[in-house]
C-alpha cells in the first residue's frame, strides 16, 4: 500500500456555515455527540482511525511526541473547527493525539458518513479539498520559519497570520477572542514560552498590541508586520 502523505490538519471550517440550518438543519443531529472534560483525550496516537469530529463548543490540542518523547503541538482548535481528517485519505491507525484543553463538545461523524456527505454535497466537497490544499501550504510556511526565521519573527509571524485567520476587524484595530495562553504560543512556534512573555511585553510597550487571557488586540496590524 503507498504511504499517506501527511496533510496535518484543517482548521478554520464554520460547521454551521457549512451544514446550513436553514436548508438542512437536521444533518448534525444525525450524528453522535460527545463532551469531553479538561484533561480528556478525544484519541492517542495508534488508534484506529476512522472518524472527523467537529468541534460544536471548547477547545482542542491537536499534537505529537518525538522519538524522545517530547510533546509537539501541531495546532489549537476553537468552535466550527474539524481534526481528525488523515482519516478522510487513507490514515488506518492515529499519528496524533488529540486532547480537550476545556469542556468541549463534539459532532462524531464516521469516514463513510462523510465522504458519502462530499459526494452528494459538491460545494462541501470542493470546500474541503481547498482546505486539505491550504493546510499543505501552511504547513511549508511553517516548515521553512522554523529553517530561516529567528524565533522573535516567528512569533510575530503567528500573530499576524492569527489576526489574518481569526481577526474581526474593530475600526482600525483587530481583535482576536479566545487568545492563546504564552505555553501554548511556545508550542506552536517552537519557542520557549520566556522568549514570547518578552515579545508580546515590547510589542505592548509600543503599543502595537494589547492582550490579557481573554483577547488579543492589535492596535497596528502594519507595525506589526
Amino acid at each position: 500500500m503507498q504511504a499517506v502523505k501527511p496533510i496535518w490538519y484543517l482548521e478554520n471550517i464554520d460547521v454551521t456555515g457549512i451544514f446550513c440550518p436553514k436548508k438542512s438543519a437536521n444533518i448534525l443531529e444525525q450524528h453522535a455527540h460527545k463532551l469531553f472534560t479538561k484533561g480528556e483525550y478525544v484519541y492517542l496516537p495508534d488508534e484506529h482511525a476512522d472518524r472527523l469530529y467537529f468541534i460544536n463548543k471548547g477547545k482542542i490540542k491537536v499534537g505529537t511526541y518525538s522519538g524522545e518523547g517530547k510533546e509537539i503541538t501541531k495546532a489549537i482548535l476553537n468552535k466550527g473547527e474539524v481534526f481528525g481528517e488523515l482519516s478522510l485519505v487513507g490514515e488506518e491507525k492515529r499519528r496524533d493525539f488529540a486532547v480537550a484543553l476545556e469542556e468541549t463538545e463534539a459532532c462524531i461523524i464516521s469516514v463513510s458518513e462523510m465522504k458519502g456527505l462530499m459526494r452528494n454535497h459538491s460545494g462541501l466537497n470542493v470546500f474541503i479539498m481547498q482546505l486539505l490544499g491550504s493546510r499543505l501550504l501552511k504547513m511549508e510556511r511553517r516548515l521553512e520559519a522554523l529553517v530561516f526565521k529567528d524565533s522573535r519573527t516567528r512569533i510575530i509571524d503567528f500573530l499576524r497570520d492569527l489576526a489574518k485567520d481569526k481577526g474581526q476587524r474593530v475600526g482600525y484595530e483587530t481583535l482576536v477572542r479566545g487568545f492563546l495562553t504564552h505555553q501554548e504560543i511556545a508550542n506552536l512556534t517552537a519557542t520557549s514560552r520566556q522568549t514570547v512573555t518578552t515579545v508580546l511585553n515590547e510589542l505592548r510597550r509600543e503599543n502595537i498590541l494589547t492582550f490579557n487571557r481573554r483577547r488579543l488586540l492589535i492596535r497596528d496590524l502594519e507595525k506589526l508586520k
